[in-house]
């Protein structure tokens, strides 16, 4: 009779915990997954997927008014929220049933039910008490509404994504990209928007001129951006929302949306009676091969609070299969990592920033362009691109790449494997642009910016 029950149990059906479990029950071990709601974790269900399906939604507006200076006469047109949530829905439905199957067909269990952990080696679920060898926590994030006066009257991106009608006025507190995401699909489907953030710019942790630019381009749009002020409270009066904002100012809006930050997923699941560390915030303590300190129980994904990506989650998740049951202990690589913010316009980003660098350089070479786009020459649009590298002058590598523009993530994609190969100035200067794009600045840039002037300097 085997020692366990199974050699590995997953919380867990996200990204992460299903590329873990697949892979390792194609290295022959014998795997259960545990989930308590929809297939496919925060991505499919309430993340990367329903809302770049409303970012979609939400360019049309602005399309169909471009069209005209292309020669495109265009009749009256609405905007029906309900039938796109629904098709959303319908699509939503469908990729829960690919990962259903993708667990099927790479033979693991899959128990519906909230598991909690008993000790290291003991899991329940369901009433049901199980063994197996190796634990994988794979349980994600939250939402995490700030308490205060009316704070259960905040909406979060949770639930967002299932309103009954588009709120036609909103209030969007925060300043991550989910905020500036939502505060664009919102703008661009037709609502009156404020975002408020208590720092004095949004985005902390990308380059400042990505977060300067695109402050300045949704103000353009008439995005109603407030920094330095917070949310004091928040009341109803009739069918609206009062809500009163640290600078005293009150707002009546339809909706207040939340998206101040996530919090691991790791309450109520018993890990620290299995002698798992959590740290300040909830998440679990891994090493390099995302184990905790119970050696033999992981952690992979959002609870880890490591880089908080999708992709990142299923890379992490291959990783502790290819340690535990591919025969070759594998450490994740979370170095130079591209991301996307699908805000109007989107942000593509990889590598380090222009600060971050200047702490490990001694000296750089700054790069950038700022552009109308070709198709705004037409439509009169003020908008404009940015593209920007950041060059360590002493081996002339590129060590950083930023772009706010349209498809900016498709984009940055593909420089992604240029950094990550460690690409200098020189080769992508010797790289042909493909014209007319916007892609091919980044290979165009020949002048560099003059250097800072020191402070106090003449």
């Amino acid at each position: 009779m085997a020692e366990f029950d199974y050699d590995l149990f997953t919380i867990g059906a996200g990204s992460g915990g299903v590329r873990a479990s697949r892979m390792s029950a194609a290295f022959g071990a014998r795997v259960a997954v545990a989930e308590d709601k929809h297939l496919g974790g925060t991505c499919v269900n309430v993340g990367c997927i329903p809302k770049k399906l409303l970012v979609y939604a939400s360019h049309y507006g602005t399309d169909f008014e471009d069209a005209a200076a292309y020669g495109w006469n265009l009749g009256p047109r609405t905007f029906d929220w309900a039938r796109l949530i629904a098709n959303k829905d319908r699509e939503i439905a469908r990729l829960n049933g690919v990962y259903g199957s993708i667990l099927e067909k790479n033979g693991v269990e899959l128990l519906n039910g909230t598991a909690h952990v008993l000790d290291a080696h003991t899991i329940e679920i369901g009433g049901r008490r199980v063994t197996a060898r190796y634990v994988l926590i794979a349980t994600g994030g939250l939402p995490f509404v700030p308490p205060g006066p009316g704070s259960d009257l905040a909406i979060t991106s949770n639930e967002i994504f299932s309103l009954p009608a588009r709120p036609e006025r909103v209030l969007i507190v925060g300043g991550g990209y989910i905020a500036v995401e939502f505060a664009g699909i919102l703008h661009g489907m037709g609502s009156q928007v404020t975002q408020i953030y208590r720092g004095n710019l949004f985005l902390r942790g990308f380059d400042d001129d990505v977060r300067t630019v695109l402050a300045e381009e949704m103000r353009k749009q008439r995005i109603d951006l407030r920094f330095g002020t917070d949310l004091v409270s928040i009341e109803r009066r009739g069918g609206a929302l009062a809500a009163t904002l640290g600078d005293g100012s009150v707002l009546e809006v339809d909706q207040v949306l939340s998206a101040t930050g996530r919090l691991p997923n790791t309450k109520g699941l018993g890990l620290e009676a299995a002698g798992v560390e959590l740290d300040a915030f909830g998440a679990v303590r891994v090493d390099e091969l995302s184990c905790s300190s119970a050696p033999n129980i992981y952690a992979v994904g959002d609870v880890t609070n490591r880089i908080n990506l999708t992709p990142v989650a299923i890379h992490e998740g291959a990783a502790v299969a290819t340690t535990l049951f591919g025969g070759k202990p594998t450490c994740p690589d979370h170095s130079d990592v591209p991301s996307a913010v699908f805000s109007h316009p989107n942000i593509g980003s990889v590598g380090l920033t222009e600060a971050q660098a200047r702490h490990q350089y001694a000296e750089l070479a700054i790069y950038k362009a700022r552009f109308k786009p070709l198709k705004h020459t037409l439509t009169g649009r003020d908008e404009t691109t940015l593209m920007k590298l950041v060059v360590d002058r002493a081996t002339d590598r590129v060590v950083g790449c930023h772009m706010v523009g349209p498809d900016a993530g498709e984009i940055v994609q593909g420089l992604a494997i240029a950094i990550k190969c460690k690409a200098t100035k020189a080769q992508f200067d010797a790289t042909i642009g493909i014209h007319p794009t916007a892609a091919e600045e980044f290979v165009t840039m020949r002048d560099p910016l003059p250097p800072p002037t020191l402070a106090g300097s003449e």
